[in-house]
């Protein structure tokens, strides 16, 4: 095929039709992932008049932690697997269709199915997730000086998917049932997974069968060519550098996700949802822009897929196409019910869907600047992430200091739930998206594969850490109060935050000339 053949695949924004197939896959996985995480905490803590199961908050978050952190040791299995075996398209099938199971047995609630619910959702997870994202590379692997930019519009997909995802289970969850809202997750599970298989044909060759050996062993055999090239003293420096990187690390993870366990009883129990007057109409506004907007973009997305695909994949378009006529269904019912309303009451998992939302809004700013000459060093980068964190969690402390030891509820201002998400996702984007960039640059080609799992060993031990901290906010409230839980996680990421600075010149020093 020719040079100028190839360049004319790149017709939808400037990038492949293929990548937007798996952008709505992926979009769909998300969906399911966040919408069921976003009501999980409150289905267990909720009274049983209310749908839940009145689990301590330490049983749920406990629980929730062990999910979380499992789905980032999973995927070193899948994508063995695949590698090995299957293949990544069919890899990300049966994970996908692992992950519906899963939904669908969450919905039955009962604490068996709930428990095989979990355990299939851990298991799809490791299958999906690294396979996918190996499709979108094996797309572009001709095309190196595009890749960034495929990622990036893949990452938006998973942004949509999480704030779409948060947004109607939540809805269905509250003005439903948790069954419901389980449910909705699994249904565009499934309807992603045949998104996906119908159109596998749009992907030709890649991810079609498992990597031979034969490629295996000559990159491994390119690799210490190049290994070779770098001094041993120098490699093991720069192993020093990941090892404290992924160390401290830990520790943003064990904080920041306390996003959907202590933070999410903090909305529900303390903070101030039922809006009147000025207030409820700002946040029906708010709420009716943030969820059109980003609908009728994806939307515009999807109908230029659909010009360029649609007689080639057929199936997966009008699979597609029932997915978006229906998730606009339940926005626009979602509306209907908020809108005419006197005054507004907010679900507690409604604040979740701001992490998604400041993404997509701060990431084009911060790939400006790590683009520009005043690009930080790595240790500056995780320094400022870790601050901000901290910032964040300071600001509820503040927030909530007018809260008496022991209480059980409170009203606090929901603009302080709103601050500490927009300096966590600044402080999101200033470690966690380079964080596997640096490891990519710091260790050989034959040890990254071993090192990203090593990495991500350290985000499920941060997951773990935040889930054995977080369940501890009603012991904390009623021994000490609310704002000394949030100190707690104030002081922590900014001190080491504060760390980082000063070994910022030794950390340099180590990587080598490596930025």
């Amino acid at each position: 095929m020719s040079t100028l053949t190839k360049e004319n695949d790149f017709t939808l924004l400037g990038h492949k039709p293929a990548l937007f197939v798996l952008f709505f896959t992926e979009m769909w996985e998300r969906f399911s992932y966040y919408g069921m995480r976003a009501i999980f905490v409150l289905f267990l803590t909720s009274s049983f008049a209310d749908g839940g199961w009145e689990w301590t908050t330490n049983r749920a978050i406990g629980l929730l932690g062990i999910y979380t952190s499992s789905v980032y040791l999973t995927p070193i299995i899948g994508g063995f697997l695949a590698d090995k075996l299957l293949g990544y398209q069919k890899a990300v099938a049966i994970g996908a269709l692992a992950m519906t199971l899963g939904h669908a047995a969450m919905a039955v609630e009962t604490e068996t199915m709930l428990y095989l619910g979990i355990g299939l959702l851990i298991l799809g997870n490791g299958l999906f997730k690294p396979n996918v994202t190996s499709i979108v590379s094996g797309l572009y692997n001709e095309y190196p000086d595009r890749k960034d930019g495929a990622f990036t519009i893949f990452y938006m997909g998973v942004n949509a998917g999480g704030f779409l995802g948060v947004l109607l289970c939540g809805f269905l969850a509250s003005n439903l049932s948790f069954s419901w809202g389980f449910g909705l997750a699994g249904v565009f599970m499934f309807l992603g997974m045949l998104q996906f298989w119908f159109g596998r044909s749009i992907f030709g060759e890649v991810g079609k069968e498992p990597t031979s050996k034969v490629d295996l062993s000559d990159a491994i055999e390119n690799s210490q060519a190049v290994e070779e090239k770098i001094p041993a003293n120098v490699q093991r420096d720069r192993y020093i550098v990941v090892a404290i990187l992924a160390f401290l690390t830990v520790f943003f993870w064990a904080a920041f996700e306390q996003a959907s366990g202590s933070m999410t009883i903090f909305a529900k129990n303390y903070t101030q949802l039922k809006l009147v007057g000025n207030s409820a109409s700002i946040f029906k506004i708010v709420d009716v822009l943030v969820t059109v907007l980003p609908l009728g973009i994806i939307s515009w997305v999807l109908l230029k897929l659909f010009g360029q695909t649609f007689k080639k994949i057929t199936l997966s378009n009008i699979t597609l196409g029932i997915s978006f006529l229906s998730i606009w269904a339940i926005a626009l019912w979602k509306l209907s019910i908020i809108i005419p309303k006197e005054n507004a009451e907010i679900e507690p998992s409604w604040f979740l869907i701001l992490n998604s939302l400041f993404i997509i809004g701060l990431a084009p700013l911060f790939s400006k600047w790590w683009e520009s000459k005043f690009n930080p060093s790595a240790a500056i980068k995780f320094a400022v992430g870790m601050i901000l964190l901290g910032i964040g969690f300071g600001a509820l402390a503040y927030g909530s200091s007018g809260i008496p030891q022991g209480a059980k509820t409170a009203s606090v201002s929901l603009l302080w739930l709103v601050l500490a998400y927009l300096l966590h996702t600044m402080g999101e984007l200033c470690l966690s998206p380079v964080g596997l960039s640096y490891v990519s640059k710091l260790v050989p080609a034959k040890k990254i594969g071993m090192m990203f799992g090593l990495w991500y060993l350290a985000i499920a031990a941060g997951n773990y850490l935040a889930a054995f901290v977080g369940g501890y906010i009603d012991v904390i409230v009623q021994q000490h109060s609310m704002s000394y839980f949030f100190l707690i996680f104030t002081i922590i990421p900014a001190g080491v935050g504060v760390l980082l600075l000063f070994l910022n010149p030794l950390i340099k020093k180590l990587m080598h000339g490596i930025r």
